[in-house]
């Protein structure tokens, strides 16, 4: 683990994969109540590629310290949050790649400043009208308050209760229970930790996400999307309706994944990433070839 001193507080992150590779940058945007840790088994894939990524500890609930009082916390000051830590770190054709709320904040990073990111890699995410979907709002409401959060996390302290569909059992197959652990155990013991998750979901405003979607086509780069088409959540027609925004995207489906297409699929997601990237590194190569034949 690394960590880097932002203007709204520090960010843990963990980087694997070559420091010297012609291939651009990978940055993940994780869901609400994970970590940098449930990129892992897709980074690791990567760094065999030669491909270095970065997996921060986003402020939405699992990270490992609070951010300061005065924070910008809204789904968009986290999405400029991801813009200061890719300037901080000087990461350029950044290839950025979001699940779940991360890839509501991909979305606000390349409407507020896209001049970093090269390529959007979505995997289940919230889009267009829908932040957060229809199941989970009634656990957005709860999350709202504080105390609520603070009971809530403590249930989860249960593993059956953790693991199963009242938990994280419906985002994906695959679920190692003690990943989920690690995850709730930042709120257990930092009240500063609930503060920034309850401040964080008392902005969430879907109507802002749609405002958003109306100007993802002015974004130039390639968007590829990666979904799972067994999530109950974040439907296939959902990623379908979120492609038509862009200018130039791809549609992936992956049978039976859920939403944490990292867990339930990371060769596939790595595939295409690695993908995304290469078709980056030609388009460079024959660009330099054509300066240097026109000398």
């Amino acid at each position: 683990m690394a960590a880097i001193e932002l203007p709204s507080g520090t960010v843990h992150y963990r980087v694997v994969g070559p420091e010297s590779s012609a291939a651009p940058p990978v940055v993940f945007v994780g869901p609400l109540l994970t970590d940098g840790a449930l990129w892992s088994r897709v980074a690791d894939d990567l760094a065999e590629r030669g491909i270095r990524s970065y997996a921060p500890d986003w402020p939405l609930g699992a990270h490992r310290v609070a951010m300061k009082p005065d924070a910008d916390l809204s789904p968009r000051g986290v999405a400029r949050l991801v813009l200061e830590f890719l300037d901080a770190l000087n990461l350029d054709a950044v290839t950025l790649v979001g699940n779940d709320t991360g890839g509501a904040l991909c979305q606000f990073a390349i409407d507020t400043d896209p001049r970093r990111v090269g390529r959007v890699v979505l995997t289940n995410c919230d889009g267009v009208d829908v932040f957060p979907p229809a199941v989970f709002k009634p656990l957005f409401a709860l999350l709202r308050s504080e105390r609520r959060a603070r009971f809530l996390a403590g249930q989860m302290r249960v593993r059956a209760l953790r693991q199963s569909w009242l938990g994280f059992g419906l985002l994906a197959h695959d679920l190692p229970a003690e990943l989920t652990r690690a995850w709730i155990e930042p709120a257990l013991r930092d009240d500063g930790v609930v503060r920034d998750l309850t401040r964080f979901l008392r902005a969430v405003d879907p109507k802002e996400l749609l405002d958003v979607a109306s100007r993802l086509h002015r974004f130039q780069g390639p968007v590829t999307l990666v979904w799972g088409t067994g999530d109950r959540a974040f439907t296939t027609k959902l990623g379908r309706r979120l492609q038509e925004f862009f200018r130039d995207a791809r549609f992936v489906p992956v049978p039976r994944s859920r939403t944490f297409v990292p867990l339930d699929a990371p060769k596939q997601l790595a595939d295409e990433i690695a993908a995304i990237g290469a078709a980056h590194e030609s388009a460079s190569v024959s660009e330099r070839s054509r300066r240097s034949g026109d000398r």
